[in-house]
């Protein structure tokens, strides 16, 4: 309290001003609550008069007015960004004109200023709010080769929060979450803490790893699985891929040698029929005389026969392809008889005597001679 007076002459007059100057500092979380405190005396000077404002500094030359009391009325929408979540204390009046804020946002944080006025006399308090934000939750990740004796890197990594984050590595050692130290095979980079090296994999590194983002407004954790494979199950899964491809190959070549073979046999089945018999024999014919009932029944079933005989080989002739080269049939040659069955040379013919005797000549094809019907 700072007490001024005045005199002069025999009478004296004092005048009283009550000065209130204090810097304090306040940290709270996003999304909580805060109150910033302010306290006066001058309600009870002249509560009619009274005057209570907040000032929220945004740059070295500039300050909002965040809320007013001001000729028996509060005002409290100045700042769209606050507008609904501040508010006088109830007994502002009396002498608590804390500023309440709610649901606090990034944006709020900063040097609040309560200035308290009336009846020539101020009282005032500079306030300094700080706003943390929590860690936003990590990500975890693993990067490199998860085979045995190969190397790998969990990575972890915050998007959002006040700094300094700091990351922390640690091992999960039971089913209820309990955690431990990383192998002794494992390296923290020191330049980045959220990542962990974890060199020359073994079956004894396996497990569940949890990470850790922290600051002074909380901490997020995140979680990954290392699953280390076997180098013979790598091999073992080569072959059997190798292997699966090498059967279905064969099976593919049988597929294929056995529809080769249907259709040779299927053709060989139709080229059969049609093959010729050298060794066949021709069907044998006989010339008679055109004299006796008889003969000439026997002369034409002789013919009729050997009309069959030639019709039904020339059927068979044209029904046969051989599968080789067809031989080559010379056309037949014919020799004349006469009516005893002798063979008489053309040259000697005396067709003159043939039709004295009634006898009628008939050629024979030379190569039937031998088959004749009886």
């Amino acid at each position: 309290m700072n007490k001024y007076s005045e005199g002069g002459g025999s009478s004296k007059a004092f005048c009283y001003i009550w000065v209130s100057e204090a810097q304090t500092e306040f940290k709270r979380v996003a999304e909580e609550n805060v109150t910033l405190p302010c306290h006066h005396r001058l309600g009870l000077l002249e509560p009619k008069s009274l005057d209570i404002e907040w000032l929220l500094q945004v740059s070295e030359v500039d300050q909002k007015v965040v809320i007013t009391y001001s000729g028996g009325k509060v005002y409290n929408d100045f700042k769209v960004e606050q507008k609904g979540r501040v508010s006088f204390n109830s007994n502002f009046l009396a002498g608590d004109a804390s500023l309440q804020i709610i649901f606090l946002q990034p944006s709020d944080a900063g040097q609040y200023t309560c200035k308290v006025k009336n009846a020539g006399q101020y009282e005032w308090t500079h306030i300094t709010l700080k706003v943390l934000e929590k860690p936003a939750k990590p990500k975890c990740w693993i990067e490199g080769d998860l085979s045995e004796g190969k190397e790998v890197s969990l990575q972890c990594n915050s998007a959002s929060g006040t700094a300094p984050i700091t990351y922390q590595w640690q091992r999960i050692t039971d089913e209820e979450g309990k955690v431990g130290h990383l192998p002794p095979t494992s390296r923290v980079n020191i330049s980045n803490p959220g990542q962990v090296l974890l060199k020359n994999l073994t079956q004894m590194v396996a497990g569940s790893y949890q990470c850790t983002a922290y600051n002074e407004a909380g901490q997020e954790s995140c979680t990954v699985q290392v699953k280390v494979r076997y180098a013979q199950n790598i091999g073992m899964v080569a072959g059997a891929v190798t292997g699966g491809l090498v059967g279905l190959c064969l099976i593919l070549l049988s597929v294929r040698l056995t529809m080769k073979r249907k259709e040779k046999k299927r053709y060989e089945e139709e080229d059969t029929p049609n093959e010729i018999r050298e060794d066949a024999e021709a069907p044998k014919a006989r010339l008679v005389k055109p004299g006796s009932s008889s003969s000439g029944s026997r002369s034409s079933r002789s013919g009729s026969s050997s009309t069959r005989s030639t019709a039904n080989s020339a059927s068979r002739s044209q029904r046969t392809l051989s599968t080789e080269a067809t031989p080559q049939i010379a056309p037949p040659r014919y020799t004349q008889v006469d009516a005893e069955g002798k063979e008489m040379d053309p040259k000697k013919v005396d067709h003159a005597s043939l039709k004295k005797t009634g006898a009628s000549p008939i050629m024979v094809p030379a190569q039937s001679r031998a088959f004749q019907t009886v």
